[in-house]
């Protein structure tokens, strides 16, 4: 029998050293660990210097996206994630807060995840109450990818043309739309 497998979109970040180990080890060493879990990496991104928001709130990110294809379903890749933030020392006490690794599923093919109406809820949330609430379920595609210039521009290095399954745009459309300034605060490593 063959397996199902279907292509994800994670988005990879941190702005803490664990130690000695860098930030940029932390997020290969997290790419490696997930390449063990039935899943097989098909593009990495370069990494980018983007800055902490809010501003000043700590040292720069490291930021990047994968694309990997997996046999395990959206809710066992998040799970997986989540077990590998842990083992890099991520700790969830601070909502947007400082941290080792963060990982998160952006797109698990064009599923939607648990509806339109769920995703368009927390898309249009007010800043201030995003800061502060965090969705008790899985959303996909990434309710708020659009808005963030971290995740849009390394995502246009490996998936320029991916659409939206909701907004209809592509990766290239949608980081287009952001402000020249934000992109302008985002370099290569």
């Amino acid at each position: 029998m063959t397996e199902i497998r279907s292509k994800a979109l994670v988005a990879l970040g941190g702005n803490l050293p664990i130690g000695e180990q860098s930030v940029v080890h932390s997020l290969i060493g997290a790419i490696a660990q997930l390449c063990e879990s039935r899943t097989r990496l098909l593009a990495v991104s370069r990494f980018y210097q983007t800055p902490c928001f809010p501003a000043g709130a700590g040292p720069d990110y490291v930021n990047a996206v994968i694309a990997v294809e997996t046999d395990l379903d959206p809710r066992t890749l998040l799970e997986r994630l989540h077990e590998i933030e842990a083992d890099f020392a991520r700790r969830r006490t601070q909502r947007w807060g400082m941290r080792t690794l963060d990982l998160d599923l952006l797109a698990y093919g064009n599923l939607i995840h648990p509806d339109q109406a769920t995703f368009e809820r927390w898309k249009d949330l007010p800043l201030e109450q995003q800061m502060r609430d965090a969705p008790g379920q899985m959303l996909l595609p990434h309710p708020r990818m659009q808005d963030r210039g971290f995740v849009l521009v390394p995502l246009a290095d490996i998936a320029p043309d991916w659409r939206h399954p909701i907004l209809d745009r592509t990766v290239r459309q949608m980081r287009d739309a952001l402000p020249k300034t934000d992109l302008s605060e985002i370099s290569p490593i």
